[in-house]
């Protein structure tokens, strides 16, 4: 007889900011699959352990968390599938396909979540640089830019749309000679994304945001008020 594991199947019907969360992450990192005897699967495969064990609990999963070791220089990567024809129908409602990777589109998330939608696509697809511009100059440039990647251009052009009306008004996209493209923001535009991002009571989420990330912001704007 089967073991059935339990997951909120009604987690992808109402939006909550746990559910856009892991939508955003979802847009970077998941998929959906189908094997031959029409089993459906929703995958988030990623290199952080805990962040998928926060989304796991989000979700109110008992699905395992599979590990696999790296190969040469890849990372070790973590998986957490969930074996669910409602949940897959219900990303598909929100714009998802199993070959969404080319047509992927930004959802319609509404306003009062679109910060840790765009947070969860942060930490799936998203990078944060600080360092030192013009260093060959006497006094060099402290910097801090933002990027997101994508191999859909349409979805960051969207992206880039939705985050200009929450003030983050620069930002240009990059088309690049490989199978992504980039959008990217300097400084006074990366700060602004912080704010939008983290100072919405972040900690009441259960942990839904990867530290390290979060923390490059923070040394960037530490080192500016020095």
């Amino acid at each position: 007889m089967p073991i059935y594991k339990s997951v909120n199947k009604d987690f992808f019907k109402i939006w909550t900011r746990e559910m856009a969360y892991v939508l955003g992450f979802f847009s970077a990192d998941g998929y959906i699959t189908v094997n031959r005897r029409g089993g459906q699967f929703w995958c988030i495969q990623i290199t952080d352990r805990k962040l998928l064990g926060q989304i796991k609990k989000a979700i109110k999963s008992e699905h395992k968390i599979s590990f696999r070791r790296s190969k040469g220089n890849e990372s070790d990567l973590y998986r957490l599938q969930i074996g669910s024809i409602e949940m897959c129908d219900d990303l598909r409602k929100l714009g998802f396909s199993e070959r969404k990777t080319k047509s992927l589109a930004v959802p319609n998330v509404p306003y009062k979540y679109f910060a840790d939608f765009a947070r969860g696509y942060f930490d799936g697809d998203g990078n944060v640089w600080i360092g030192f511009l013009n260093k060959k100059r006497n006094r060099p440039v402290l910097a801090l830019k933002t990027m997101f990647t994508s191999c859909s251009l349409d979805f960051l052009k969207q992206f880039h749309s939705k985050l200009r009306g929450f003030g983050a008004e620069g930002g240009s996209v990059y088309v690049s000679k490989g199978n992504y493209s980039r959008l990217q923001f300097s400084s006074n535009d990366s700060l602004k994304l912080y704010d939008f991002m983290y100072n919405h009571n972040i900690k009441d989420l259960g942990g839904l945001y990867l530290n390290r990330k979060k923390k490059i912001f923070e040394k960037f704007k530490n080192a500016a008020v020095v």
